[in-house]
């Protein structure tokens, strides 16, 4: 979905001074599908998956040992989070039997999907929040925090737009939700795991080319966060033309890579000298790495040194797809109706909590979903 993967990235200026923290929920319904879920929800700190859920498991999976400590000594969170999670499928479910009639549909195989969430700046303390949905792959609807209204992105979501700006209550609950209750529950979450989500991992800086006539890629993988800024240099200016920019890319250990191309078709290999990689990441000095022919790893010349971070970026590339279609928000085990007692179920507690004695990160609802 254009919208729901564009607001992933974040665009930031040279000089990186500030970082800009995100708790992020995605939702997704679907029908026609018989071997996926029907609902699946995945919350995200900082690019990191913090929670799944869905409804075949009917549970949370947790995905940090912080976020597992903490909901085992906070049960009622859980509960809060498990009735949210329900809520939202059966709001999801209302209105894709809505949206399947404005579209004139009868059958077939639809997505419905909902990326919410908040943002917030360690440097000048700001926030922004987003609200946005989308079906079958486009946009659909999404609102404006500054103007307290919807955008329909398609005319059947006109109908919509209008019942939901009615609702003047809810829009003033999503402000509060948007710009106090999800900021105070990131900026906790932020101080309970910092040993994981506050980190700065080095990239590893590579100069890649598939053939002489190939643009010559600068890879930088491994490094955390993922506010990296990578761009090419001739004769210390940076350059705007000649280069390619791609995506920042997670990788399968938490980390993540980026490639940035630069065509060399019109410039002599005597030149090359000129050109340099700068890779700027908080927290570290400037990475360069001089355009030398003898540090670019060539695919004619060295066939294995090309091939390995070429798997690499394809297999993160697909992790990536997979991460995007599944949905947002922090997920836990049904309550036993016999104890009463919640259990956490496929927890994924990889990380090790050094921040044990840290307050604990408050349960985002799911109550930007309605009917």
């Amino acid at each position: 979905m254009k919208a729901l993967t564009g607001l992933l990235l974040l665009v930031f200026g040279h000089g990186v001074s500030s970082v800009i923290h995100s708790l992020q929920y995605f939702l997704t319904l679907s029908s026609g599908l018989p071997t996926f879920p029907e609902f699946v929800a995945v919350g995200m700190m900082d690019g990191v998956q913090i929670g799944y859920y869905d409804s075949n498991i009917q549970g949370i999976a947790l995905k940090q040992a912080w976020m597992y400590q903490f909901y085992i000594y906070h049960p009622g969170e859980l509960e809060t989070m498990y009735r949210m999670a329900l809520g939202a499928q059966q709001s999801l479910k209302a209105n894709m039997l809505d949206l399947k009639k404005l579209f004139n549909q009868t059958g077939g195989t639809h997505l419905y999907q909902n990326m919410f969430g908040c943002e917030w700046d360690d440097e000048d303390d700001s926030t922004d929040g987003y609200d946005q949905f989308g079906y079958d792959g486009e946009d659909y609807m999404a609102f404006d925090l500054k103007t307290l209204t919807w955008v329909a992105a398609v005319p059947q979501a006109v109908s919509t737009k209008q019942r939901w700006d009615e609702d003047k209550a809810r829009l003033q609950y999503l402000k509060y939700y948007h710009t106090k209750e999800c900021v105070g529950g990131l900026k906790k979450a932020l101080a309970y795991g910092k040993s994981t989500l506050q980190r700065t991992e080095r990239p590893r800086v590579s100069l890649l080319q598939r053939s002489p006539s190939s643009p010559v890629v600068c890879h930088a993988t491994g490094f955390y966060p993922d506010r990296v800024v990578v761009f090419w240099r001739r004769d210390g200016q940076e350059l705007h033309e000649q280069v390619d920019p791609g995506e920042v890319l997670p990788n399968h250990d938490g980390t993540f890579q980026v490639s940035v191309d630069l065509n060399l078709t019109a410039v002599p290999q005597e030149d090359w000298g000129r050109y340099e990689c700068v890779v700027q990441l908080k927290g570290i000095e400037d990475i360069s790495t001089p355009l030398d022919p003898a540090l670019v790893r060539t695919n004619w010349e060295d066939q294995s040194g090309l091939t390995i971070p070429i798997i690499i970026g394809f297999v993160d590339l697909l992790l990536a797809a997979a991460a995007a279609v599944v949905v947002g928000v922090l997920l836990y085990k049904k309550r036993n109706d016999s104890d009463k007692r919640h259990k956490l179920v496929g927890s994924d507690t990889s990380s090790e909590n050094t921040e044990g004695q840290n307050p604990a990160p408050e349960a985002q609802p799911l109550t930007t979903v309605c009917s």
